[in-house]
């Protein structure tokens, strides 16, 4: 199919709370099947919270009881794939009939429970888990909270309505990363941030012009009263705006330019029509896997294998 419509969800979580955020996705994702979308899109760490501004009291060197007590209540809230909460998940992109990409803080479910991962999951229109990327790297500070993937998680689906893929936030800064994408010819390109700087805005325009491909970014809207203040560690925001992320969710077509501007300042849901001829079009001049690579060159090597920690030989 040529056409297909899409819906970046712009919205806060309900920050701490993975049956309410949860609660928020379906209801929003039948919103969004419901004005025709047949993509529908969430922002990174949706369930239960990007938890922009608190320190979990960890400074080099040493962390605080307060701080292990906002990281057990984030822990408790994240959600373990599969699970209750991605099986909602499922069944609301089944009842929308849409392709849903949600960001979830995900809990090891594998080895000791204990690590969690900043996770993009995908679900197709009959409600299955397609699959999950995990980010690559957590950017600053986020690497106290949160582990790292492996290439075994880069996955690329192919749909009626094109390849759908992406990265999460910085890991679009990694030219390497991105070219990964790219051979795989990804064509709807999933972008779900927590940056609402206007430098991220000329990131996303690059990447679409770059990879010629749409690029859905996402972003969550926060304000400071949408925080929990029973917090340990609620002080943490005290000089913190209170508007916590102003959003700026845009969609971006294949030679670069906005088709919808980017959103601020409210929770809001961005609705687009694409054209994937609009691909190829942009492709006359520039294909980067295409006719403007160099392989003879540049050639990149991606280690797609799974990690494990312990190899048991018999």
């Amino acid at each position: 199919m040529e056409d297909v419509k899409v819906a970046v969800v712009q919205a806060a979580s309900v920050v701490m709370d993975k049956d309410k955020s949860t609660e928020k996705a379906v209801k929003l994702t039948l919103e969004a099947g419901n004005n025709g979308a047949n993509i529908v899109v969430f922002p990174e760490a949706f369930i239960p919270a990007y938890p922009r501004g608190l320190s979990f009291g960890a400074v080099v060197g040493s962390r605080s009881l307060e701080g292990r007590k906002d990281f057990y209540r984030y822990w408790e809230n994240s959600i373990a794939v599969p699970s209750e909460e991605t099986d909602r998940l499922g069944e609301a992109a089944r009842k929308a009939g849409v392709y849903l990409d949600i960001g979830v803080i995900e809990r090891d479910n594998e080895y000791s429970k204990g690590t969690l991962y900043c996770t993009m999951l995908y679900f197709g229109p009959d409600g299955t888990l397609l699959g999950k990327h995990r980010k690559l790297k957590p950017t600053g500070s986020e690497r106290l909270i949160w582990g790292e993937g492996d290439g075994s998680t880069l996955p690329v689906f192919d749909t009626p309505f094109g390849k759908i893929g992406g990265l999460i936030c910085w890991e679009n800064y990694m030219p390497l990363a991105r070219a990964a994408m790219y051979s795989k010819g990804v064509q709807i390109y999933i972008a779900p941030t927590a940056d609402s700087r206007d430098l991220w805005q000329s990131t996303i325009r690059h990447i679409a012009a770059e990879g010629r491909c749409f690029v859905l970014s996402c972003n969550q809207y926060v304000t400071k009263e949408m925080y929990p203040s029973d917090l340990a560690c609620f002080e943490d925001l005290v000089n913190s705006p209170d508007e916590m992320c102003p959003g700026g969710s845009a969609i971006v077509g294949p030679l670069g330019e906005y088709i919808v501007s980017p959103v601020w300042g409210k929770e809001d849901i961005l609705y687009a029509s694409l054209n994937l001829q609009d691909i190829a079009y942009s492709q006359f001049d520039f294909d980067v896997v295409g006719h403007y690579s160099r392989p003879d060159v540049f050639q990149l090597v991606v280690n797609d294998e799974k990690k494990e920690n312990v190899v048991w030989r018999s």
